[in-house]
């Protein structure tokens, strides 16, 4: 006969309660709104029942014109697919060091410069670290300082014309003490730009400034990559999405200075940008009269539709140095019923709302989507 044994009523225990889903989630991260990117064309095609040459999509300023024609021909050669991309993009670096003057060992390639300003987050800071951000800017920022736990000293662009406040800006950098402080020039959502004289007032406060120049080939401005050869704290960012009209490729780039870029490389995702956008981007390089061409259309449509636009009484667009423009509508309008019926017709834009309240800072918990 088994040996057997006898278990006392009181030793049996019940079940542990099933733990929820999100139990496992970081406190801080439960607390974050849910992100709402702009839709797809198919989306947008499929709710109007309109094809998709016929919408007019103007809610993420991508390129109207799309590519050059060498990158549908490098897609449509591409080779060995079956083989992991070159973790180090080693021909795109070289073709965008030619093409900027700064040495390839200056520059990491990112799946769009989102990834880059992930990696910024992921490199720089811990939770409890300060950023500084002007709004209203790009809220990628914003939402990744969230995302890393870190507090969000915000400092309003100024209401008249949404320039700097370099003063306030000094004055919260002393007080706060953040580790960085994110500019896009030109701006989005309005186009404004960060001159010279700004820029290296700020570069002068102590902290790691990350320059996104998203839409700079609209500017008319040189980019300042080659900065970074000079200011050990300067990082800046440039992407194929606009004026290359890459968007759905996702490349973009950074300049680092050559004291901190190797701790960059140590946090990149290994294979982080495939070998189609590399072979595309590699592509749109070898064309520089079409991507000169597209960016002079733009322009001059930008100022052809800026003189139409302040001819309509109740908006008033701001100057912009970039591919798009933030227009006020008026009070007595509302201004998502505007989205809306814009929408209907198969014209859509981005609509948002914020106030230039005074320079504040704030914890995760307290964070709410731009």
């Amino acid at each position: 006969m088994a040996p057997s044994i006898t278990i006392p009523v009181h030793h049996v225990t019940k079940a542990p309660k099933r733990l929820s889903g999100d139990s496992f989630i970081q406190p801080h991260i439960r607390k974050i709104p849910t992100n709402q990117p702009v839709l797809p064309l198919e989306v947008f095609s499929s709710r109007l029942g309109k094809k998709p040459e016929e919408i007019i999509k103007l809610d993420a300023n991508e390129s109207p014109y799309g590519p050059p024609p060498e990158v549908f021909e490098a897609l449509q050669d591409l080779k060995h697919p079956n083989i992991y991309p070159d973790p180090e993009c080693r021909q795109l670096r070289t073709a965008l060091a030619k093409d900027s003057g700064l040495g390839a060992n200056h520059i990491i390639v990112g799946s769009g410069a989102d990834e880059l300003i992930e990696m910024i987050f992921r490199c720089v800071l811990v939770p409890g670290d300060r950023i500084l951000d002007c709004p209203p800017t790009f809220p990628v920022y914003a939402h990744q300082a969230a995302v890393s736990g870190a507090l969000l000293v915000k400092v309003p662009r100024k209401k008249s014309d949404y320039s700097l406040d370099v003063q306030l800006i000094e004055k919260m950098v002393d007080k706060e003490r953040p580790k960085c402080v994110f500019l896009a020039s030109p701006n989005n959502p309005e186009g404004s730009i960060v001159n010279d004289e700004v820029l290296l007032k700020i570069l002068d406060m102590h902290v790691l400034v990350i320059l996104d120049e998203a839409y700079i080939e609209f500017s008319g401005m040189e980019s300042r990559m080659k900065w970074v050869e000079k200011y050990e704290n300067l990082i800046v960012l440039r992407t194929f999405s606009k004026f290359a009209g890459l968007a759905g490729l996702r490349v973009g780039y950074g300049a680092f200075p050559l004291s901190i870029i190797e701790h960059f490389w140590k946090v990149k995702l290994t294979y982080n940008v495939s070998i189609t956008a590399q072979a595309a981007a590699c592509a749109a390089l070898q064309n520089p009269a079409y991507l000169e061409k597209v960016k002079v259309a733009l322009v001059q449509e930008r100022e052809r539709l800026f003189t139409l636009l302040k001819g309509v009484p109740f908006l008033k667009p701001s100057p912009s140095y970039a591919n798009h423009f933030l227009c006020e509508v008026a009070p007595e309008m509302d201004a998502e019923k505007l989205k809306d019926d814009l929408e209907s017709m198969g014209v859509f834009l981005f609509c948002l709302e914020f106030d230039f309240g005074s320079a504040f800072a704030t914890r995760p918990s307290e964070w709410t989507a731009s």
